[in-house]
């Protein structure tokens, strides 16, 4: 009874942190909230028209826009999770003197909002892809949601443990972007690991965002098939990076507490 009042309590803690930051981060107006729908397309538009003075096509027989959406928002997915957790506890350090609220709880709030922020991007993105084109056809939809989840993990674990990290050091945010940075190239937004030469992608299939990207494609494309796809590296990756970034945050907590 404790155990189920102790969860009810943490989800209260939880939700009241994301209504909270929603209005941070959007705005008192609901019209703040297409804010996170520009930039993907501001990305789809721009990489769709340089695609076009180069007459390239996608592989497969893909849609350009479909191939280019299912590229950049898990990417954006993983790399806002990332960049959202490195700063929770600094953003709002303030929250830490109420005792129901742990550096968790704020890295769990941001978590679930850029989630179900890039899901329902992702999901209106391609639905008026769909409309417009008359037709809309998923070959697999648990692997699209999976393989999206994932990035979300990925960013999350990742981001989890360079903000117990920052607690230590402010240079640790600094040095996030450009970090993250390079990954934009090769994780698979303007290239299928299937299309890679063989040296290149023995190189590259170390990238676990590639490995989501892939999934992501695998699901949508009825013509494709990801060949190289390790769902039990990326899993390993976030096993991993939850591992290391909970027993930093436990450090982490003591020393907030303490400070």
């Amino acid at each position: 009874m404790s155990l189920a009042r102790g969860l009810v309590a943490q989800y209260e803690v939880v939700y009241a942190i994301i209504l909270r930051e929603t209005r941070t981060r959007f705005g008192a107006h609901h019209l703040g909230y297409l804010w996170a729908f520009i930039e993907p397309l501001l990305w789809i538009a721009t990489f769709y028209a340089m695609f076009a003075i180069v007459n390239r096509t996608p592989p497969h027989g893909m849609d350009i826009v479909t191939y280019l959406t299912t590229g950049i928002v898990p990417f954006k997915l993983f790399r806002e999770t990332t960049g959202r957790s490195i700063n929770a506890i600094s953003a709002n350090k303030a929250l830490l003197f109420y005792p129901q609220i742990r550096p968790l709880d704020l890295v769990f709030a941001r978590t679930i909002l850029e989630t179900a922020t890039y899901f329902m991007v992702f999901a209106v993105i391609l639905l008026g892809v769909g409309i417009v084109r008359g037709e809309l056809v998923i070959d697999n939809l648990i692997y699209v949601f999976v393989g999206m989840l994932l990035a979300a993990l990925l960013g999350s674990t990742f981001g989890l443990t360079l903000c117990a990290l920052s607690t230590y050091s402010n240079s640790v945010e600094r040095l996030a972007s450009p970090l993250l940075r390079p990954l934009f190239w090769v994780s698979g937004l303007f290239f299928t690991a299937n299309d890679l030469p063989t040296q290149a992608r023995e190189i590259l299939i170390w990238n676990p965002v590639l490995h989501t990207v892939e999934l992501v494609r695998d699901g949508w494309f009825v013509s494709y098939e990801a060949r190289h796809l390790n769902l039990q590296y990326v899993c390993l990756w976030i096993l991993v990076l939850g591992f290391i970034g909970l027993t930093l945050e436990r450090v982490a907590r003591r020393r907030l507490e303490v400070t």
